[in-house]
C-alpha cells in the first residue's frame, strides 16, 4: 500500500555534510509518521529521527541530535534526513520507515513501512 525509496546514501569524509532522500507513494494518506532508522554491520537498529504529518513535530536519538534533522516536502510525500558533522560511527545502512494509522498489521519497532535503505559510510 505504500512504498519508500531511499536515496542519497554514499561514501564521505568525517566532517562532511550528506542529505538523505525518501519519497512515499501509495496510500500516503494512511501515514501519520515517517522518519529513519539505521543499522551498523552486527548492531541493533537505531531509531535516528522522526517527524509527525500532522505539525511536523520531530524527535531525535541522543547520538545525532544537533546534527542531524529531519525535514517534510509538504507537497511530495517526501522527508529527508540532513547530516551535518558525520562521523565515522555514523557509517551504517539508513532505512526510511512511515507508520501507519492502526491497521492491526504488525510493525518492526513500530513501523509500518521500511524502505531498502541506503548506505552511508563516514570515513575517518
Amino acid at each position: 500500500q505504500v512504498q519508500l525509496v531511499e536515496s542519497g546514501g554514499g561514501v564521505v569524509q568525517a566532517g562532511d555534510s550528506l542529505r538523505l532522500s525518501c519519497v512515499a507513494s501509495g496510500r500516503t494518506f494512511t501515514l501519520h509518521r515517517m522518519g529513519w532508522f539505521r543499522q551498523a554491520p552486527g548492531e541493533a537498529r537505531e531509531l535516528v529521527g522522526t517527524i509527525s504529518w500532522g505539525d511536523d513535530m520531530t524527535t531525535y536519538a541522543d547520538s545525532v541530535k544537533g546534527r542531524f534533522t529531519v525535514s517534510r516536502d509538504h507537497g511530495k510525500d517526501t522527508v529527508y534526513l540532513n547530516m551535518n558533522r558525520l562521523k565515522p560511527e555514523d557509517t551504517a545502512i539508513y532505512y526510511c520507515v512511515a507508520a501507519a494509522y492502526s491497521d492491526h498489521m504488525p510493525t518492526l519497532h513500530g513501523y509500518r513501512y521500511w524502505g531498502q535503505g541506503t548506505q552511508v559510510t563516514v570515513s575517518a
